[in-house]
């Protein structure tokens, strides 16, 4: 490997390396205490237990969209198809987002779903805890929906296609 990062000193470079990893991307959904809907683009979304079936993922804690999340009782995650780039840009920008009605449905705790993505995951909030410099999020998944469609990743800061391994 070329050489070492000292995390605690090298913040750029250790950003750097964690984009080597793959993930995909989702836009993760909730209605504020008000009733707006409010989403948000994150690639910090994982699974983590199927009995009972836990999900998590995690935001950072300065964002403006944090105090929505950690009041909501739902919240769900909407796995992107490669061929939504352009609403996970929408959605990754700090700007009020606007729900088009042809792109969205209502779902549990009257979240809002994105229609024609790769899997939706429904949550009841479990819990929530501040971790280093973003807010950790845990959801009860209480309804699930895929579709069999080619996610869209991103990997050392570019979206990215999946191709098939021959």
């Amino acid at each position: 490997m070329n050489g070492l990062i000292d995390p605690a000193s090298n913040s750029p470079a250790l950003r750097t390396a964690l984009g080597r990893f793959a993930t995909g991307v989702t836009i993760i959904t909730c209605v504020d205490p008000a009733g707006a809907p409010i989403g948000l683009t994150a690639n910090s979304f994982n699974a983590l237990s199927l009995d009972p079936p836990l999900v998590l993922w995690s935001l950072r804690s300065a964002s403006p969209r944090v105090g929505a999340f950690v009041a909501a009782r739902h919240f769900a995650v909407n796995v992107l198809a490669e061929n939504q780039v352009a609403i996970s840009r929408r959605f990754a920008s700090p700007l009020t987002h606007e729900f088009d009605a042809d792109l969205w449905h209502v779902g549990i705790g009257d979240v809002p779903l994105l229609s024609a993505c790769c899997a939706v995951f429904e949550c009841e909030t479990v819990s929530n805890q501040i971790e280093g410099d973003h807010v950790l999020f845990i959801g009860r998944v209480l309804r699930a929906a895929d579709r069999a469609l080619a996610p869209l990743v991103f990997q050392a800061g570019h979206y990215r296609n999946v191709g098939e391994i021959v």
